[in-house]
C-alpha cells in the first residue's frame, strides 16, 4: 500500500475563472505540487493562471485509487478535479 499526499488547490486565470482541484504526489512536497499543478494548467491550455504556496497547500494523505495510482507512476502526479475544471 502506497499513501499519497493530497494538495488542496486553487488557481486563478486572467479572465478571472477560478479553478479548484487536488494535486496528488508520493511525496509531501508543496514545491513538486504547485510545479504539477502549472504543468497540469499549462497541459489544458490556461498557462496564465496562477497558483501560489498560500492556495496550494498539504490537505491529507491517502491510498490512491487504481486511476489515480496509473497517473502517478505514469506522469508523477494525479490530479483530481473540482470546482471549475475542464470536464
Amino acid at each position: 500500500m502506497t499513501i499519497s499526499y493530497v494538495f488542496d488547490t486553487y488557481a486563478k486565470t486572467a479572465e478571472g475563472r477560478k479553478l479548484h482541484f487536488n494535486v496528488v504526489l508520493d511525496e509531501e512536497d508543496q514545491q513538486k505540487a504547485i510545479n504539477y499543478a502549472k504543468h497540469w494548467l499549462t497541459s489544458i491550455n490556461l498557462e496564465d493562471a496562477v497558483v501560489t504556496p498560500e492556495n496550494c497547500y498539504f490537505y491529507h494523505s491517502v491510498e490512491a485509487p487504481a486511476a489515480m495510482r496509473a497517473d502517478i507512476d505514469k506522469q508523477g502526479y494525479a490530479i483530481y478535479k473540482m470546482e471549475g475544471c475542464p470536464k
